[in-house]
């Protein structure tokens, strides 16, 4: 039951991400910082597909993908159609991942220390979940105060 309801969240969040991506009329200000505004649209949606092929694909979809964080913050400039490709293949990697996860595997230790200390699988799906909620306010937030007519 966790995993349905994992799977939808997640899959509600990446497609509004995608949109959210598509949205900017301005390509260019994907890219865009200023002030207080520490990370643009583009390098926060590198960073949340990154996490999530890195702790869900990789992890339980058996990927091999190997993550190069610092790259997320630093890469600049790639093509829209670049990160909602990008978008695109991690909902298929976090739904096959998800797919192989048991309800009793949700209840075992996640074999990564994230965290001070060990969590749960549920507990790590949960707050990666959550994780993701909160850069796509930020990029809708982003998008809605530069992206301007």
């Amino acid at each position: 039951m966790i995993t349905e309801t994992l799977k939808k969240l997640f899959n509600r969040d990446l497609i509004q991400l995608k949109l959210e991506i598509e949205s900017y009329q301005n390509e260019s200000l994907i890219w865009h910082y200023e002030k207080q505004i520490s990370n643009s649209a583009g390098n926060l949606c590198l960073h949340l597909v990154g996490n999530l092929n890195t702790f869900i694909g990789a992890v339980y979809g058996k990927t091999g993908y190997v993550r190069n964080r610092e790259l997320e913050f630093s890469l600049k400039n790639l093509p829209k159609s670049e990160l909602t490709s990008k978008i695109e293949d991690v909902i298929i990697v976090v739904n096959n991942a998800l797919n192989t996860i048991s309800e009793e595997e949700m209840q075992k230790e996640y074999p990564l220390t994230v965290f001070e200390s060990k969590t749960s699988t549920e507990f790590m799906l949960i707050h990666l979940t959550t994780h993701l909620a909160y850069h796509l306010g930020q990029i809708n937030y982003h998008r809605r105060l530069l992206d301007i007519k």
